[in-house]
């Protein structure tokens, strides 16, 4: 048991180790990457450690850019200097000195997949277990009789007659195809073979007169089915494959005739199929994948909801959005109606669906709206043209492969009855039950599926635990949320059965109801058994399950970058500066709102059905905070993305995306538009900042070149642009460093020798303003722009959303590459704060991921102030501190996946909490009986 407890330093708690070997710790020394302030730290191996703080404290910094990178910089030293050149290298940390380092793995939010053809099984492994195990289990039935297809051999054949048939007469032949008669029956005599079976009787061959083209079948032997006569059977159906070109049939007396084959093929059919073999039970390759969509199970087409939006216009007001009116092709169609006697003040909808399907394929003398697309798809090498067509394109389920990805062939392999595609279609927990629930007899003499059965059933059972059973193997894996990413990430690398190795995990709660927070901490505490993991996390419970603590602060950005407290839990309530600390203790807390506000007015959708949506009727209030709530996969981004936000930009006339499939959204005229704020990154290039990012950078550039100097030397705003050429630095191109590369060694950065850093050209650095140039400008926190720049409204005022979601200590000038994800997500937020005007609808996904319970209450209080504008607001949210302060819930459910996607309840949150089917309302019925004391 390793020994680390707490020694006070500086009113601070620290965990420290004395008179252990080095060997059990990772041990950091003197960590300065980014705002790290030289921290010393020693991590026990093989423990679950949590790191917290306030966003922007340096977790990540020290969990990804010290910790991770540099256990994967010295895992890929190990490859020879040949394959390092081949792998992406990650920099060297700012730290003196780390030891006892290990292997590490990275599971982060900031991990993004883009391929199509990536999906649950596949990012899993699961699908590459399954393939094998089709090579080994599989059986084909026959596309044409339906009967079961296999190799048979003399010895497989006289086993199972012998077992089902014995003591029976039968007759053992093989097929011959006449083609030419007179020959083919001296041919026959002359091997041996003066007898035919034809027509339930027995034929001399000298007594028949064979046709041209016929299938007859020469008698080989008549033998009696009994294990007495099986050398006979036997060696009787090894000659009938040897002269039926490996073809054999048995007439049985009693009974009918059974055919066998030693080929890969229907021994009644004729019909020959490729042997099973792993890649023909793979959508990603060209041999299974369906060669209408090449594996994608989508295709992609004119999506005539785009190009006909409003069938409620007529013709002749533009309903064909692509023909407006006075173009040579409106004229076309308004000529060919005229001919074909088709009304034109009459609504699409209402025409003839004779007349629409004209419309839309033409005649001889009309091209239509597909001979228009196709015309236009000869001029695609022109940029426009492109660009116009990929308005009206859209994604379709494959009408080959009817969204499968395989090859019709290579479904009429089955396992247990079910094909390939069936089985990817299957929720985890259904898959779970297919393979674990029913004893395989067939693994019990094939030890290779056994293996391959195990593996299948043991990462099903992680993701079962992790909160996903919900999801199907066959789920893009780009279309999971951050959270659902981490956590089949997490359970793909406990199922590769990894030791020795550090695994660094960022929120893996992110995404996950109060509910299933225990299967979670259990995975991580099987994961420490025999590895080292190091969670980022802010979630209360999953911090009180840890066998340690780092606490990082004591706040943001320069203000941070120090430990706290690193300790065990029981010694964290000691600790005077930790916000962690009087948060978890109940010292301090976020309020309950004071009031509820009440709605002014409603937005009502109608009948959803997107996904597991079950048509229903939803209805938000405006002018009020929202909370939307359900365990993960119930329906929740399905509503607010695919619906409310895509069907209500359709609708507006924006296009922001297909909707999911809807009835009516009523009360649009309440709303003037809608904005979605997601958990995507907001960008990679440490060349953007968030002066740039929030559209400031322009007025501030203009500022300096309407400066009395700046106009002498005629420069312009693009001058004191680093990003173009003319102002910044020629040496570094105005990044402010020179990369230099070490070829199979960690490229090296070195501040650029020229502009010391601060990426512009001498002369232009000479021009200043209030005693500060533009360099020094950028490296201004954004509370000391906002004095800075009193004098000058139309900018200090752009800083303000940055003030009300508490990212003031941040630098203008700051790469957003280094914001850690609770940053950007705040970022993003301020961004769309400073543009909005009167009466919008937010939706926010999960903002609260990457903030520490500190950061929360002044996220809610700069929503509040959202709200005072006349806004409204709809929240994704699973954190109770949120949905707590919240005026109103819809929560979705009652289970994810097919078992949800039902509103569960609505109302406020004191009426969730009295839902007994509502699991959001369990765990708020909690909270607020916390608050009020004694129940609500």
């Amino acid at each position: 048991m390793l020994n680390v407890f707490s020694k006070k330093v500086n009113g601070c708690f620290m965990g420290i180790n004395e008179n252990k070997p080095n060997k059990a710790f990772i041990c950091v020394k003197n960590a300065q990457q980014n705002n790290l302030k030289g921290i010393d730290c020693n991590l026990p191996l093989n423990a679950l450690t949590v790191i917290t703080g306030v966003s922007g404290a340096g977790k990540s910094s020290l969990a990804y850019d010290v910790l991770y990178a540099e256990g994967q910089r010295r895992y890929v030293e190990t490859f020879s200097p040949y394959a390092r050149q081949f792998i992406e290298r990650m920099d060297k940390p700012a730290v003196e000195e780390i030891e006892g380092i290990l292997p590490a793995i990275a599971i982060d939010q900031k991990f993004s997949v883009k391929t199509s053809r990536s999906t649950v099984g596949t990012m899993t492994e699961i699908a590459d277990y399954v393939k094998l195990l089709f090579a080994q289990l599989t059986t084909l039935y026959c596309a044409k009789c339906g009967r079961p297809v296999q190799v048979d051999t003399p010895q497989s054949i006289v086993k199972q007659l012998l077992a089902t048939q014995t003591e029976k007469r039968a007759l053992i032949c093989y097929p011959y195809r006449v083609n030419q008669p007179e020959e083919d029956k001296k041919l026959l005599l002359r091997l041996g073979f003066d007898r035919i079976f034809d027509e339930k009787e027995i034929k001399f061959i000298e007594d028949i007169h064979l046709k041209l083209g016929e299938t007859i079948y020469v008698l080989v032997d008549c033998v009696i089915l009994s294990s007495h006569q099986q050398s006979r059977i036997q060696e009787a159906i090894e000659m009938a494959f040897q002269f039926g070109q490996g073809k054999a049939s048995v007439q049985l007396f009693p009974g009918k005739m059974l055919h066998f084959s030693t080929e890969y093929a229907c021994a009644y059919c004729g019909i020959k199929y490729t042997p099973p073999q792993p890649h023909l039970f793979s959508f990603n390759s060209p041999l299974a994948a369906c060669e209408t969509c090449r594996g994608f199970g989508r295709i992609i087409d004119y999506d005539l909801d785009l190009v006909i939006p409003d069938k409620n216009k007529s013709l002749a007001e533009g309903a064909i959005k692509i023909w407006k009116k006075g173009s040579y092709e409106y004229e076309d169609l308004m000529e060919f109606c005229r001919r074909q006697g088709i009304p034109v003040d009459v609504p699409f909808s209402q025409l003839p669906p004779a007349s629409q399907r004209l419309i839309i394929d033409g005649d001889e003398d009309f091209y239509g709206i597909k001979g228009f697309f196709h015309w236009l798809e000869s001029k695609s090498y022109k940029m426009h043209v492109r660009v116009f067509l990929s308005r009206y394109r859209g994604y379709f389920t494959c009408p080959t492969c009817h969204g499968t990805r395989f090859k019709q062939e290579v479904l009429f392999y089955r396992l247990r009855d079910k094909n390939i595609a069936e089985i990817y279609a299957m929720s985890i927990d259904e898959a779970y039950t297919f393979f674990s629930e029913r004893p395989w007899p067939e693994a019990d003499t094939n030890p290779a599926a056994k293996l391959l059965l195990t593996e299948i059933c043991r990462r099903l059972h992680y993701l079962r635990e992790a909160g996903v059973g919900y999801l199907t193997l066959d789920r893009q894996s780009r279309t999971l949320s951050g959270g659902e990413v981490a956590r089949v990430s997490l359970t793909r690398a406990i199922g590769s059965a990894l030791v020795n190795t550090l695994f660094v995990l960022d929120e893996p709660s992110v995404g996950l109801h109060p509910r299933d927070n225990k299967r979670l901490v259990r995975i991580l505490k099987e994961l420490a058994k025999e590895n080292t993991v190091v969670v980022v996390e802010h979630d209360p419970e999953i911090i009180r399950a840890a066998d340690y603590i780092l606490d990082l602060g004591p706040g943001a950005g320069e203000r941070g970058g120090e430990i706290m407290y690193f300790g065990p839990l029981k010694h964290l309530w000691q600790t005077e500066q930790s916000l962690t600390a009087q948060y978890l203790s109940g010292n301090k807390k976020i309020p309950l709102a004071c009031r509820r506000r009440l709605p002014q007015a409603w937005l009502t959708i109608k009948g959803a059905t997107a996904h597991n949506l079950k048509h229903i009727d939803v209805h938000i209030p405006l002018g009020v905070m929202v909370c939307l709530t359900g365990v993960s996969g119930s329906g929740k981004s399905t509503l607010a993305e695919e619906i409310i936000y895509k069907g209500i930009k359709k609708e507006k006339g924006a296009f922001a995306g297909k909707p999911g499939q809807y009835e009516a959204i009523m009360g649009l005229e309440h709303i003037k538009d809608i904005i979605f704020v997601d958990q995507t990154p907001i960008g990679q290039t440490p060349r953007a900042n968030p002066v740039t990012y929030l559209g400031v950078f322009t007025h501030i550039r203009k500022l300096f070149a309407s400066l009395p100097e700046a106009k002498a030397r005629g420069y312009t705003p693009g001058t004191f642009s680093f990003n173009s050429p003319g102002g910044r630095c020629q040496t570094c191109q105005g990044a402010g460093f020179e990369r230099v590369e070490m070829q199979f060694l960690s490229d090296v950065f070195l501040t650029c020798p020229v502009c010391k850093g601060q990426r512009y050209r001498s002369e232009v650095l000479e021009i200043t303003y209030k005693g500060k140039n533009i360099a020094d400008v950028l490296n201004m926190t954004f509370s000391q722009a906002i004095a800075f720049f009193a004098d000058k409204p139309e900018i200090s005022r752009q800083f303000n959303p940055i003030k009300e979601v508490g990212l003031d200590y941040l630098r203008l000038g700051q790469p957003i590459n280094t914001l850690s994800s609770g940053e950007a997500q705040r970022l993003k937020l301020a961004k769309f704060i400073q543009v909005a005007q009167d009466k919008i609808l937010f939706i926010l996904d999960e903002p609260t991921v990457g903030l520490h319970l500190a950061d929360i209450h002044c996220l809610l209080q700069a929503l509040q102030k959202l709200l005072e504008k006349g806004h409204s607001l709809l929240v994704i949210e699973h954190n109770l501190e949120v949905i707590k302060n919240a005026d109103y819930v819809i929560d979705l459910g009652p289970e994810g996946g097919p078992a949800g996607g039902e509103v569960v309840a609505a109302g406020t949150p004191e009426e969730i909490a009295r839902v007994e089917r509502s699991y959001t309302g369990r765990y708020l019925r909690r909270v607020l009986m916390c608050e009020s004391g004694n129940g609500f």
